[in-house]
């Protein structure tokens, strides 16, 4: 069984949302399931998982979370080479250039992405939302 981890910063609750639906996906499909905030995992314990989901909204210009988010993130970049991840976050305006940048920069690092644009939701999750997080976490937990 692999060991995952659903790694997320959120502001409004839109994203800690998405999570949780990500978590209960992976962990009905029979994976072994760590739901944590970005405060409460370094990146050097994130790289001891087989395969994670990272969750962050746009902010700003469209960008990554910067104070606590981003630090993570640029740091766990050099141990994603290899590593089933997923990329997941909500919005509210622009069209989704953050999650492309995002999804490059995986890329870019080696990981292997699970849905290759990543999963975006605007504003709050709704059922057909959430439902799609599940989904995602199952497709994590299948690889």
């Amino acid at each position: 069984m692999s060991k995952l981890a659903v790694i997320y910063w959120s502001g409004t609750g839109n994203t800690e949302a998405m999570a949780m639906a990500v978590g209960e996906g992976a962990k009905a499909a029979g994976a072994e399931v760590s739901v944590l905030t970005v405060s409460e995992i370094s990146a050097a314990q994130a790289a001891q998982y087989d395969v994670l989901a990272l969750g962050c909204p746009a902010m700003g210009a469209e960008v990554l979370e910067e104070g606590e988010f981003e630090p993570f993130f640029t740091e766990l970049e050099g141990s994603l080479s290899g590593r089933k991840t997923a990329l997941f976050g909500s919005y509210g305006w622009g069209d989704g250039q953050w999650m492309r940048d995002w999804c490059d920069r995986a890329r870019a690092a080696g990981a292997v992405l699970c849905g290759a644009d990543g999963l975006m939701l605007n504003e709050a999750p709704d059922d057909a939302g959430l439902d799609a997080c599940r989904a995602l976490g199952a497709s994590l937990a299948a690889l």
